[in-house]
Parts: structure tokens; sequence; C-alpha cells
């Protein structure tokens, strides 16, 4: 329980303040443990958000899974995928994967990350492939960074709404800069 509550804290204090919120004194104060507790549990900042990453990420993959499993056909899957991902934008889930890329990691942790982000991008492989891609692999890893830079966009308060952006998001995913 000391642990589901030092991760909800976490999250919290990713979502309110970013990667530089996330402390040991801070996770304590929120929890009521000593700090010392707080290391009992973790050894690092980075251990904290690898752990989120651990947990979140399979429910963050399992909400986008499901959401190309309803969708008819391989531009709804894909319209799908785009879609889910940018609506978990606000997600205190989110924030932790976000996190990521601000936090000092060891290799370790990188490569699970890596690893669990390569099970997002595989989803819609297929798609891309019934859609007559003659590499698909590489189309899904480019519709990621579209995504990714939509999500950017999205957590920096940019001056379009996040509607506008996953729109664009998905007609620059499915019809190109031609769109």
């Amino acid at each position: 329980m000391q642990r589901a509550a030092l991760l909800d804290a976490a999250r919290s204090l990713l979502s309110e303040g970013g990667t530089e919120a996330l402390t040991f004194p801070a996770l304590a104060e929120r929890t009521g443990l000593a700090r010392s507790s707080v290391y009992e549990y973790f050894r690092s900042r980075a251990a904290v958000v690898e752990e989120l990453c651990a947990v979140d990420f399979p429910v963050w993959a399992a909400e986008v899974e499901a959401a190309m499993a309803v969708a008819e056909g391989p531009e709804a899957k894909i319209e799908a995928y785009v879609r889910g991902q940018l609506a978990l934008v606000g997600d205190r889930r989110h924030r932790a994967v976000v996190a990521i890329s601000a936090s000092e990691l060891d290799a370790g942790a990188r490569e699970k990350i890596r690893a669990a982000h390569g099970g997002l991008v595989a989803m819609i492989v297929e798609a891309l492939a019934d859609l007559g891609h003659t590499e698909p692999r590489l189309a899904a890893m480019l519709v990621q960074g579209v995504v990714d830079a939509a999500v950017r966009r999205i957590e920096l308060g940019a001056a379009e709404d996040p509607e506008t952006i996953t729109r664009a998001a998905v007609t620059m995913t499915l019809r190109g800069i031609s769109a």
C-alpha cells in the first residue's frame, strides 16, 4: 500500500510540476512517510519514473489497443491509434511516461522503456501494411514521431486547442502534407 501511495504521489507531482517537482522530500510530504522511508522503496527518482512506466504504460497501451480493436479498416485503426494516445495527454499516467525524456534514467531503464514504446508502435504496423506501405515498421515509427510532436505541442499549452492539434496529427498521419 505504501508503494502504491508513493506512485500515486509521484503521478500527482509529475502532473503538477514536471520532473523537477518529483523529489524524495516531496514524496515523503505527500505520503506522510519519513524521507528515509521513501529510500526503502526507491533508490532514485529514476527508479520512481521507471516503476511508474512499468505500471502505467501497459494500461495506457491497452487503452490505445482497445480503441484500435473497435475501429474498422486500416485507416480507422491508425486514426484510433493517434487519437487514443493524444486523448491521454492530460492523464496523470501519461505525465510519467512523458517525464522519461527529461529524467536521468540508467541504460537498463531506458531499454525497458524503448521496448515498451516498440510494442506501442508495433500496434499499427499491420494496418500500415494493409494500406500498402512497403516499409510498414518505418512508417509506424514516423507516425509515432507525429504523435510525439503533437503530445509536446499539447503539453506546452500551444495556441491551438488540443482537439485542433489532434485533428492536425490525424490528418498529417493519414493524408500527409498535401491534406
